[in-house]
Formats: C-alpha cells, structure tokens, sequence
C-alpha cells in the first residue's frame, strides 16, 4: 500500500496540483491585504472615511461602536463591510485569473484547421473522384459544374 501511495504522490498531476493549492493560497493572502490594505482604505476616504471592515448592522439591540465589540459581547451581527471587502477579493481574483487562463490558452496549441476536400463522390457511380472534375474517369458521366 505505501508503494501504491508513493506512485500516486509522485505523479506529475498530483504533485502539480499540491504546488498549484500552495501557490494560490499564498497568492489568497495577496489579494486579501491588497484588497484590505491598499484599495479599500483610499476607497473609504473617498466616501467620506468609511472603514468598510467596521460596518455593520447590529440586530441585538445593545449599541455598539466596532463590530469588533459586537463580536466580543456575542451580538449578533450582519456584516456587510467584511462581505464588500470579500466581494472586491473576488472580483480581483476571478479577473487575475482569468488573465492567466487567457494566457494559458494562448500557449496551448490549437488544433489545425479540417483540409479542404480534394475529392468528391461521381454521383452516378458513387466513385471518388478529383473535386474538378466535369466527366467521370470511370462510368464518363458528364458532371454538373
């Protein structure tokens, strides 16, 4: 059984699907302080110094300052700060990659285009014959043009 797990590790796919797991949760990690550092915080001064990650609706009644106090006294909460925030994640991960897919495709070879036929069927005699042919070699039938 080892043996059997060790063939089935060592195989190109397998091994290329754990680096692609590695490399995309490194590359998550990216994105989320991208999103969370550099682009909403200038996006929430435009709109008037909004911390995205601290709105919420508070649904217990008690008020609260910072979601992170609602989470501390166990108040339940809808977070739609933290949902914009994952939303933008989102959207920069799906279109980075969709830039790699893109790309991807491009280096991958495309199928050579179907060669024009050269032959056709004598529609008297159903012989193959030379696609500009206007009188069949075998029976003589005089073709349509």
């Amino acid at each position: 059984m080892f043996e059997e797990f060790k063939k089935f590790a060592m195989r190109g796919n397998a091994i290329d699907l754990a680096v692609g797991f590695i490399i995309g949760g490194a590359f998550g990690a990216i994105v989320n302080s991208l999103v969370n550092d550099i682009i909403m915080p200038p996006i929430g001064l435009v709109l008037g110094k909004v911390n995205f990650s601290n709105l919420f609706i508070n649904l217990s009644g008690t008020p609260y300052a910072t979601l992170e106090e609602a989470k501390k006294a166990g108040a339940a909460t809808i977070n739609y700060g933290l949902f914009i925030n994952t939303l933008v994640n989102f959207l920069i991960v799906s279109f980075a990659l969709f830039l790699v897919v893109r790309q991807v495709n491009r280096w991958t070879a495309k199928p050579a285009p179907a060669a024009e036929p050269t032959t056709k069927e004598c529609p008297y005699c159903y012989s193959e014959i030379p696609i500009r042919a206007r009188r069949c070699p075998h029976c003589t039938s005089q073709l349509e043009a």
